[in-house]
């Protein structure tokens, strides 16, 4: 990451093609356009690659997993299951549909675990907001049979995760949709972008609707379109589009050199034995994007970082500590700090945010480093990281034994 690794002559190509046409709106104009359609060849192309039967392309993560809670029916005082590891953007689309978020635990694979959500479920919780971290799918299965038991409904923030599978599925096709990133930090970016997935026509068509203040896009004439439903403006330009057009033809290489470079990386640190690795559950669907390892206590995580930083390695994300995508500093939500009522502000909090009894999820990612990974290292780069790493941590690892 980020996808602009292998930025380039195609990606310039297809903006000029729309530049040169003026065309920079998704919809109609077709006189101007000369048959480009880049927002529709970028959902054809995200079809191909991930498998859904419904694509559409928005303006942002963000956007696809608002039009996610919108698909699935969710909004104002449904209280929704959420982790407490995540970009803060998914609480945001939670609470932005008047919904109300409740945190539950994760576990070693970096998502809600079963456990943790039959834990957090209560007669008023509606749905699961499941979160696929860093790369790689939760544990489908369990989860779905949770789902299933207390009657939930299932939703997907796959935003970082384009290219992971669960058994042959990509990620955010198990419940009603899934929404992922196109984002400069992405597999593949269009700057700024999203993609709605789903296999569900009816989903498709609210998904439709709602990134569009409600037009249902049928017959010729714009201004006499009809709108089932009231809706916000999540359109994505023909330009980003653009952009993402090209970049999604390369995603199947990208993953396929971030998954050697991974399985790599972790064979060599595996020599270690303070190191444990992320257990996902189905390793072959591993996006590869990050790898995911953990030390033995939260004091030797940070003191890795740290080496790692005074000896040149960059790539090393620590979460703990990081703003965006743990709870621990976000005191804007513990705060419900917005720019005017939300419905959470009205009927309240069904938990108590400053005072979250999450005991695994903390000891979790308080040891948890993960590792981006790059599509365009070459064999010997990655094997001189390696050394690099390994070196590293040995120096925290050893003293440590005698300290």
């Amino acid at each position: 990451m980020p996808g602009t690794e292998l930025f380039g002559e195609e990606e310039r190509k297809e903006v000029m093609d729309v530049l040169s046409t003026g065309a920079l709106f998704r919809y109609g104009h077709d006189d101007l356009r000369k048959g480009m359609w880049k927002t529709k060849e970028l959902e054809a192309e995200a079809k191909k690659f991930t498998g859904a039967s419904h694509v559409h392309a928005i303006s942002s993560g963000t956007a696809a997993v608002s039009c996610v809670m919108a698909a699935a029916g969710l909004g104002y005082g449904d209280e929704v299951i959420v982790p407490p590891f995540t970009f803060i953007a998914s609480i945001e689309a939670v609470l932005f549909a008047g919904a109300l978020p409740v945190f539950a635990e994760i576990d070693e694979n970096l998502c809600l675990s079963a456990e943790g959500i039959r834990k957090a479920v209560t007669p008023k919780t509606k749905a699961v907001l499941l979160v696929h971290m860093c790369g790689a799918a939760a544990d489908m299965d369990a989860i779905l049979a949770v789902c299933k038991e207390h009657n939930l409904i299932l939703v997907e923030d796959a935003g970082q995760a384009l290219g992971a599978t669960y058994k042959g599925k990509h990620v955010g096709l198990f419940g009603v949709a899934g929404g992922i990133s196109l984002d400069f930090f992405k597999l593949t970016t269009a700057g700024e972008g999203g993609l709605f997935i789903t296999n569900s026509e009816e989903a498709y068509k609210i998904a439709d609707c709602f990134s569009d203040h409600g037009h249902n896009h049928e017959g010729a004439n714009r201004g006499m379109e009809n709108h089932p439903i009231l809706g916000l403006n999540y359109r994505l330009g023909e330009l980003n589009a653009a952009v993402g057009v090209a970049q999604m033809r390369k995603a199947d290489y990208i993953r396929t050199q971030n998954r050697k470079h991974h399985s790599y990386l972790q064979q060599r640190l595996s020599e270690i034995s303070e190191i444990t690795f992320r257990p996902v559950p189905d390793p072959s669907g591993d996006s590869g994007t990050f790898l995911n390892f953990f030390l033995p206590d939260k004091d030797t995580a940070q003191k890795v970082v740290k080496q790692f930083a005074e000896d040149g390695i960059a790539g090393a994300n620590y979460w703990f500590l990081n703003n965006y995508h743990f709870i621990n500093q976000w005191d804007h939500l513990k705060n419900l700090k917005a720019a005017g009522p939300l419905a959470i502000n009205k009927l309240g909090a069904p938990q108590d945010y400053h005072n979250l009894q999450l005991p695994k999820s903390q000891e979790v990612v308080s040891r948890l480093i993960s590792f981006g990974i790059r599509c365009t290292w070459t064999d010997e780069q990655v094997a001189a990281l390696a050394d690099k790493m390994i070196a590293s941590i040995q120096k925290v690892v050893k003293n440590l034994h005698h300290a």
